[in-house]
């Protein structure tokens, strides 16, 4: 019989930028994702857009006009972009309220922007885990975890990117979800399985295997926790009719709250009995198993 051993769920709730560039709206999803969410981390991006972007991309108008914060795709980019003294006091205020906190970075100026915070852990988002020079230099300057999606990514070039990390003797600090880009993705498109592919493959070789989510409500991710899948991440906003591109494929509180309960109550109940009759069983056994007279 095989027997799993569950690590304890990790919750994070990803912000990204669903704070509308307010400094209080981030903070107070800080607040709520620590208080009422009961998350353990929360997650949130940086970009150097000038670096990220072409000329004409940054010039050219948001593709979803109705989501823009500004008259070109590269002006919506910098209002929602906190600069890194403004992440200082995100991380200060997380380590006040007792929650973890971390950025996603896109682009090597912003990895040697959020490394100097000294984080726990640093996101690569899908888009960027070919990003090599950026790569190369959180693993021989950026000690901490080092947490990478595999959206839009082929089996060979995730390869490709374990192998680099086991080159760099960075694997142990090497944490690799399974994800499917896109926003809100429909449940047959999650592919949770390929978690069994990814532990069958990589376990032992990395620190922890996770999943992100971007579908909508929360049984997707209680089966990626009992496949194996430890660290949990979704969007997260207080209300998913806001403007922007990640809202509606976001949580809100309630269903964050309910998110972290449920993932407790599974690691709880993953386990097998350790005698025939259990205690609270055995009450139950005096007073109504069939006796025959």
């Amino acid at each position: 019989m095989e027997i799993k051993n569950y690590k304890k769920p990790f919750v994070i709730a990803e912000i990204g930028c669903n704070h509308k560039g307010d400094m209080e709206i981030a903070k107070e999803l800080i607040k709520v994702a620590k208080i009422f969410c009961n998350a353990d981390a929360v997650k949130f991006q940086k970009r150097n857009n000038k670096e990220l972007l072409t000329e004409n991309q940054y010039n050219a108008p948001h593709p979803n006009p109705a989501n823009s914060y500004g008259d070109t795709y590269g002006s919506h980019r910098e209002f929602l972009e906190f600069n890194l003294e403004q992440h200082k006091t995100l991380k200060a205020y997380c380590e006040e309220i007792g929650i973890t906190y971390s950025t996603s970075v896109w682009d090597t100026s912003s990895a040697k922007e959020i490394a100097s915070l000294n984080p726990d852990f640093i996101k690569i988002p899908s888009a960027c885990n070919n990003h090599f020079e950026m790569l190369e230099w959180l693993c021989e300057n950026y000690k901490g975890e080092i947490h990478i999606s595999t959206g839009m990514t082929s089996k060979n070039e995730i390869d490709t990117l374990i192998n680099y990390f086991i080159d760099k003797n960075r694997n142990k600090d090497l944490v690799v979800y399974n994800c499917t880009s896109g926003y809100p993705v429909p449940f047959s498109d999650v592919c949770l399985l390929d978690i069994s592919l990814l532990i069958k493959k990589y376990s032992g070789v990395v620190k922890h295997i996770g999943f992100s989510g971007h579908h909508l409500g929360i049984a997707v991710d209680i089966a990626a926790f009992t496949l194996g899948a430890n660290i949990i991440e979704r969007h997260y906003t207080i209300d998913r009719t806001w403007k922007g591109t990640d809202h509606a494929a976001s949580l809100e509180p309630m269903g964050l709250r309910k998110l972290s309960r449920d993932l407790t109550a599974v690691y709880e109940a993953l386990s097998y009995k350790q005698k025939d009759i259990l205690e609270i069983e055995q009450v139950q056994r005096d007073k109504l198993k069939y006796r025959k007279n």
